[in-house]
C-alpha cells in the first residue's frame, strides 16, 4: 500500500498532478492493514485535498495526543489543514510546534516559509 501510495505521487512528475482521490482510497486501505500515527496523518492531509480541510482536521484530532505531541509531521499537516481552512492564527502556531519540532535545516527553511506565504 506504502509503494502504490509513493507510485501515485511520483506520477505527478509525468502528469503535472496529483491523483488525490487514489491516494486517500490507498490510505484508507493502509489503515485497514496498519494503524499507524503516519497512515493516519497520511489519510487526513489526502482527504482534504480532496473534500476541503474542515472535516480533516477533525481526524488528526482523534490521534491521541500522546502519540502526536512531539510528532513533526502530525504538527506540519495540522498547520497546513488550519491554513487551508483559513484558521490563520491556529495555523501559525501549529507552524511554528512543527519548526520547532525538527533538526533539518531544509525543513525548517521551508516550514518558514509556507508559514510567511500563508501570512501574506
Amino acid at each position: 500500500m506504502e509503494a502504490a501510495i509513493q507510485s501515485v505521487h511520483a506520477q505527478r512528475r509525468r502528469s503535472g498532478e496529483t491523483d488525490w482521490w487514489a491516494i486517500a482510497y490507498l490510505y484508507e486501505g493502509l489503515l485497514h492493514i496498519s494503524s499507524t500515527v503516519g497512515a493516519q496523518i497520511g489519510r487526513a492531509v489526502a482527504v482534504a485535498q480532496t473534500q476541503g480541510a474542515g472535516q480533516e482536521i477533525r481526524l488528526l484530532d482523534q490521534i491521541a495526543l500522546n502519540t502526536i505531541q512531539n510528532h513533526q509531521p502530525y504538527w506540519a499537516a495540522r498547520a497546513h489543514l488550519l491554513g487551508l481552512a483559513d484558521l490563520q492564527e491556529e495555523a501559525h502556531l501549529a507552524y511554528l510546534r512543527a519548526i520547532g519540532l525538527t533538526h533539518n535545516a531544509a525543513l525548517r527553511t521551508f516550514l518558514q516559509k509556507r508559514m510567511n506565504d500563508m501570512e501574506n
